[in-house]
């Protein structure tokens, strides 16, 4: 790979940014400083220092973020904060993009990648990854609600959900969490709505086997660690 892509592609800066590190002097490769950006380079194979730091080199990049309420699930938008802006400047130059969608006024459990291969494998409806939401309601759940959800609500479109799963984690059965295997537009809200109830709140926790690390802050996020991501891939591999 060109050295001014690879820099480029692994968040130094841009191109002609790139080149003006190589001109002075900025980077080695095996010990021997590089006269040009448009030499080629094998990260995998060989030793680059940048800026006196050894670069290690990552082909994919995968965060877990806590979005927070207000910002969209999207790359970017003329007019409203997206969760790319909530990266650094060198994470954002990685080209990520969110895993599927959370509604803006959503919060909670979010992955972005820039591995088309890896978000499909979590985005497809044939995989049926399971995402599991807390949801605050206006009004109790019943066991009548429970059983429906089991049976799968038709929404106000027509369309009958998948069988989702449905209990309550407080006393008053107005906090309960629900499983879904699929992600139509604002379907928790509609499966509520049409169940005669409204979701003050709601929030995703978990997708397929990842959990949202309790120790990030609403609008935090960190790199995916490997174990996590090698969880995730054994868990699609009983799948498929």
């Amino acid at each position: 790979m060109r050295l001014d892509k690879l820099l480029a592609n692994m968040g130094y800066g841009s191109r002609k940014e790139v080149k003006q590190l190589v001109k002075k002097g900025a980077v080695t490769i095996d010990g021997k400083t590089a006269k040009h950006a448009s030499i080629h380079a094998d990260p995998k194979h060989q030793e680059i220092i940048v800026l006196g730091e050894a670069l290690i080199y990552e082909e994919y990049v995968y965060f877990m973020m806590n979005k927070p309420k207000g910002i969209l699930s999207a790359t970017k938008d003329n007019f409203q904060k997206t969760v790319i802006d909530l990266l650094s400047m060198r994470d954002r130059s990685r080209s990520p993009f969110p895993v599927g969608r959370l509604d803006k006024n959503t919060e909670g459990l979010l992955l972005l990648t820039n591995d088309g291969t890896f978000a499909h494998r979590i985005t497809s409806p044939k995989k049926e990854v399971p995402k599991v939401y807390e949801a605050r309601l206006n009004l109790p759940i019943s066991e009548e609600d429970i059983l429906a959800f089991e049976k799968g609500v038709v929404l106000d479109d027509g369309y009958q959900t998948k069988t989702a799963s449905l209990h309550p984690l407080d006393s008053n059965n107005k906090i309960v969490s629900v499983t879904i295997t699929e992600g139509k537009y604002h379907q928790v809200k509609r499966m509520f709505r049409a169940r005669g109830k409204k979701v003050v709140a709601l929030k995703r926790t978990h997708i397929g086997p990842l959990e949202l690390d309790p120790a990030l802050p609403k609008g935090g996020y960190r790199k995916l660690r490997k174990e996590e991501i090698a969880l995730f891939f054994r868990h699609k591999q009983k799948k498929d």
